[in-house]
């Protein structure tokens, strides 16, 4: 085979293998959105007899079953991220900033700064990005910041409550 088949063959393999990462990542979307997560390991098949259901079985599998048996998977995966945001985020990024609630693909994130507010919206994509890594592509659409809750301070001196300002002392 001359250099140029060689070549046209890889491209074309190339082009197959990005197709169908395309189309998997297409279908674990849909899949999100109708709240059917993929597993992260396929179940496996036990050999031999099968269990009672009065049989003792292990805590991990009873879990995981109880999870997909009620539908909570994402819900407790959303929660794991959350535990485990110092790990996602950075040392830094998480000592300034923690997760509030996820809805409806959206993350809302609070900043303690506004400083930090700033550097997690320039971020954002990326935050997405790495926890749909986590959670399962297309489960987070949206990262909303919201700064810190007190607004900002009032510039001037004290005032007082009823006061007319600097007329009231005169006349």
């Amino acid at each position: 085979m001359d250099g140029a088949a060689a070549g046209s063959a890889r491209s074309a393999a190339a082009k197959g293998a990005a197709m169908a990462r395309e189309k998997l990542a297409q279908a674990k979307s849909d899949a999100a959105r109708r709240g059917q997560l993929p597993r992260r390991e396929p179940r496996r098949r036990a050999s031999g007899a099968r269990r009672d259901s009065g049989d003792p079985q292990l805590f991990g599998r009873a879990i995981a079953d109880l999870l997909s048996d009620r539908g909570w998977e994402q819900p407790a995966a959303i929660g794991g991220v959350f535990g485990r945001w110092h790990e996602i985020v950075g040392a830094d990024m998480a000592a300034h900033t923690k997760p509030e609630t996820f809805a409806e693909g959206e993350v809302v994130v609070v900043a303690d700064s506004t400083a930090w507010a700033t550097q997690v919206r320039l971020l954002a994509r990326t935050l997405v990005r790495r926890l749909n890594e986590e959670l399962g592509d297309g489960t987070v659409q949206k990262v909303k910041v919201r700064g810190p809750q007190n607004g900002p301070r009032s510039s001037g001196g004290l005032r007082v409550t009823g006061s007319r300002g600097p007329g009231d002392t005169y006349g």
